[in-house]
């Protein structure tokens, strides 16, 4: 007999070893299809895989119907993604999702972001933990690590995972050139060309050039010299802007949404934005031209045609 849990094997194994989806994305995979597998387990239903049909996934998409839209999407896809593969592969005759019209309406969440002034607290404060510290302490390198940290992620608007998965040889300080390995495996090459962004990453590569080796080769290490984790990125945002009296609750993902928010108040065209954000469609990215409130009025003010209207004089009354 041929189970869904002979398909999940099998359709996990082709994207391991077919398509070379990242761990993370595999172990998404995996928690969405045991969640699919636990429910038909719960509902003593068969779990042979010609016996799951539009009536087992309609009940199923009204038991995960209370998560958030993203998260239902996010399901449907990988079962999508897996029904379409066993189709593909004549594992199965009949495909059940192949006829269900199912359309989840998500909201479109503007990104939450920092203004200049905001980002300048955030490193000046950093900046200055420095001249606090004894040079021959750990704290004083752990200080600059921090410092690297948010360097990197507002020179390049990388993800927090991105950032934390830099391989040293990723990283040429020489010509400022940083690759940055994305979504699906996709490379990009981000320039650094700050001069005194280049100089503290500099600082830092000499200070843990031994703990980078014994790494492994990571770029970002921490005090054990293993990789320095998503997680521990998050956190040092968080309390470096706590610290700098930033009054939001600053993650990463805020820096990535400044330096794209940024850019566009400087009038950098949108399409080297997307490039450079490692945005597949040009429809991500433009979500930031929605963002600035404060730009948006002064393009308004100065560039609107109305102010090109000239009328007759006319007495408003009193």
């Amino acid at each position: 007999m041929y189970t869904l849990e002979n398909a999940v094997v099998e359709f996990l194994n082709h994207c391991i070893y077919e398509k070379n989806l990242s761990p993370k994305t595999i172990q998404a995979y995996k928690t969405d299809l045991a969640q699919l597998q636990k429910f038909i387990a719960d509902k003593n239903y068969s779990s042979e895989i010609t016996s799951v049909t539009k009536t087992e996934l309609r009940e199923y998409l009204a038991f995960i119907s209370a998560l958030k839209p993203k998260s239902i999407k996010r399901k449907i896809a990988v079962i999508k993604a897996m029904f379409n593969y066993l189709e593909f592969e004549d594992s199965i005759s009949v495909n059940p999702v192949r006829k269900m019209r199912i359309k989840i309406k998500e909201p479109v969440n503007l990104p939450r972001f920092l203004n200049g002034g905001e980002m300048l607290e955030i490193f000046k404060y950093a900046y200055r933990q420095t001249a606090l510290k004894c040079k021959s302490s750990y704290s004083y390198t752990a200080s600059i690590r921090d410092i690297a940290v948010i360097e990197l992620l507002f020179a390049t608007g990388a993800r927090v995972s991105e950032i934390a998965n830099l391989r040293d040889p990723d990283v040429n300080l020489d010509s400022g050139v940083i690759t940055i390995v994305g979504k699906g495996s996709k490379e990009r090459i981000i320039q650094v060309c700050n001069i005194d962004s280049l100089s503290l990453l500099k600082l830092y590569r000499k200070l843990f050039t031994g703990r980078i080796a014994i790494s492994g080769g990571y770029f970002l290490v921490n005090r054990l010299n293993k990789k320095l984790s998503d997680q521990s990125i998050r956190t040092t945002i968080r309390i470096l802007s706590h610290k700098a009296l930033i009054n939001k609750h600053v993650t990463p993902h805020f820096f990535r949404h400044t330096f794209a928010t940024l850019l566009l108040e400087k009038d950098v065209d949108i399409k080297y934005i997307q490039s450079l954000l490692g945005h597949s469609s040009i429809m991500t990215t433009q979500i930031y031209t929605h963002v600035n409130k404060e730009k948006q009025r002064q393009i308004l003010k100065q560039k609107h045609p109305r102010k090109d209207f000239i009328l007759d004089n006319f007495s408003y009354p009193e």
